[in-house]
């Protein structure tokens, strides 16, 4: 735990452009205290959750939490840049285009279920 969230406060740190020294002085410890926390080889973090969300404007959740990685940008094989709130809205109409889809080929097959049930009763008629 104290390896995942001292990555992601380096990360944060990096996107912010600060130096060690900086959020060290901003949490008043010293900067080798600070290296420590985002080494991983501390969990004095914990006792920072505060100022440490409140510099990086963050929910000390997201600080913490296994699946809470945080992007900004994603570069394609082809150089072009998105941002990952484009990228999840996308997603999201992606997934509710599927959704539409699905409901429409459930109500095909009732539909030609229900003809294919006719068409037979049919047959059954004229033979009969």
């Amino acid at each position: 735990m104290n390896t995942l969230v001292g990555t992601r406060i380096r990360t944060l740190r990096k996107e912010k452009g600060l130096t060690q020294e900086q959020v060290a002085d901003f949490l008043h410890v010293s900067q080798s205290t600070y290296a420590r926390i985002e080494n991983g080889e501390s969990c004095s973090w914990a006792s920072y959750l505060e100022p440490i969300s409140t510099l990086f404007e963050i929910q000390p959740e997201e600080l913490i939490k296994q699946e809470s990685i945080r992007v900004d940008n994603i570069e394609t094989n082809s150089g072009a840049v998105y941002n990952v709130g484009t990228i999840n809205h996308l997603s999201e109409k992606l997934l509710e285009q599927f959704e539409a889809r699905i409901k429409d080929k459930e109500a095909m097959i009732k539909l030609l279920q229900d003809t294919n049930a006719s068409l037979l009763g049919l047959v059954e008629q004229l033979k009969g």
